[in-house]
């Protein structure tokens, strides 16, 4: 029997029982959705968080208090005097520039409109460590840091939730811990969640913070210290050098562990990249036990088929029909029948990708499903293995049916 033929024959086969065959199909439909769904979503949150990291630049370098790993009791606190070191050219000859940071939480307020949020103290070299952009206005001067100036730098959705407006803002004032400052400057959106979300985001000159928002904090004390390598091949340099100042201000001897973590950008996109992978894995994963089923559910059709045209295949092999050509038969129902629910469940798993992203986008969540070639030839490619996987044994089945026997069944 040709290829071809037995196509034909399969064909008409399955449209004789198109409600049967249908509800065969919604199970290799469901699975392939699902599983083209979960990659692309999972490649979306990939390149979304890689991106989030990329754009601060691979050549930043995050310095914390405290050392997890070593379980340090009672670290020391990071300071102004170790900012001061590590901007030295000639002891840290790989770091570019060096920028502290104080955070806490506050309230902001305009007219009756109010808003919980973090804010950070800065310095004037803190947009350019950390590439933060602005829309519009300028960023915190040194002049500023000087005089404990009351001047911030807002995102653009407290802009709009406190003032109506994301653009025309500079000038403007807003309360931040109950004491007054002027908008000088609006950054960029970036687009976030409820609970990480930079357009949600106030920067205050790191003296004015530490005198209206973090009065309680030591002072010199700040929270982190982001510190920028010359370029990306300089990162690993660059941590070196400022984990052997720290040490040396730290007071630290050579059997004491740091009491302070640094971490590379390129340290935390590794870290995402495995992360978001060994996610998309396992979400794909439970999703293929649809497959699992959906071919179970092929496997059971199958047998049925075989078993109601018992005396059909008794006849055919009675007219002159080989084994091969019986099990041809069967088995490319089988593979039609899971590769059409193949080809459905990728144009089902496009428009569930495409369903979550626009939800992503309206709660303001920066989610764009990717799916990609390899997904599709993945997808196709499985479905027919589930065909041929839980096809064989039917068609078997079929082809070893005794023609004698097989025209006496009733």
């Amino acid at each position: 029997m040709k290829l071809l033929q037995a196509i034909k024959e399969a064909l008409v086969s399955l449209t004789a029982n198109k409600m049967r065959a249908f509800l065969t199909v919604l199970g290799i439909v469901i699975g392939v959705g699902a599983v083209i769904a979960m990659l692309a979503i999972g490649q979306g949150a990939q390149s979304s968080i890689t991106g989030q990291i990329e754009s601060v630049g691979t050549n930043m370098i995050i310095i914390m208090r405290g050392n997890s790993a070593a379980d340090v009791k009672n670290p020391r606190s990071l300071t102004m005097n170790d900012v001061e070191a590590l901007s030295n050219r000639l002891r840290a000859p790989n770091i570019s520039s060096v920028a502290p940071l104080v955070m806490g939480q506050t309230e902001a307020a305009a007219g009756s409109e109010s808003l919980n949020l973090t804010a950070f103290g800065v310095t004037a070299e803190f947009d350019q460590v950390t590439n933060l952009p602005l829309d519009e206005g300028s960023f915190i001067s040194s002049s500023d840091l000087d005089a404990r100036a009351s001047v911030a730098v807002i995102g653009p959705e407290v802009a709009t939730r406190l003032l109506g407006k994301s653009s025309g803002v500079i000038g403007q004032s807003i309360r931040i811990n109950g004491y007054p400052f002027r908008v000088i400057g609006v950054t960029t959106p970036k687009g976030g969640n409820q609970f990480d979300n930079p357009d949600l985001n106030i920067y205050l000159p790191l003296t004015t913070m530490q005198l209206r928002v973090r009065q309680g904090m030591a002072a010199g004390t700040v929270s982190f210290i982001y510190v920028k390598a010359k370029d990306a091949e300089a990162s690993n340099s660059a941590a070196r050098e400022a984990t052997i100042i720290l040490r040396e201000t730290h007071r630290l001897n050579a059997r004491q562990p740091n009491d302070f973590t640094v971490t590379k950008q390129e340290d935390l996109l590794s870290m995402a990249n495995s992360i978001a992978s060994v996610f998309t894995v396992f979400l794909s994963g439970i999703a293929a036990i649809s497959l699992l089923v959906g071919g179970i559910g092929i496997m059971n059709i199958m047998l049925v088929s075989v078993t109601e045209r018992t005396r059909e295949i008794g006849l055919r092999k009675a007219l002159g029909a080989r084994r091969f050509d019986i099990m041809l038969q069967f088995l490319t129902e089988s593979v039609l029948l899971s590769l059409l629910g193949g080809v459905i469940g990728i144009g089902l798993g496009w428009l569930l990708g495409t369903v979550v992203g626009a939800i992503a986008s309206r709660s303001g969540t920066p989610l764009v499903p990717v799916i990609g070639l390899n997904s599709v030839l993945l997808a196709t490619l499985f479905s027919m293995a589930v065909g041929i996987f839980f096809g064989w044994y039917p068609a078997s089945r079929a082809a070893k049916l005794e023609p004698v026997e097989a025209l006496r069944y009733e």
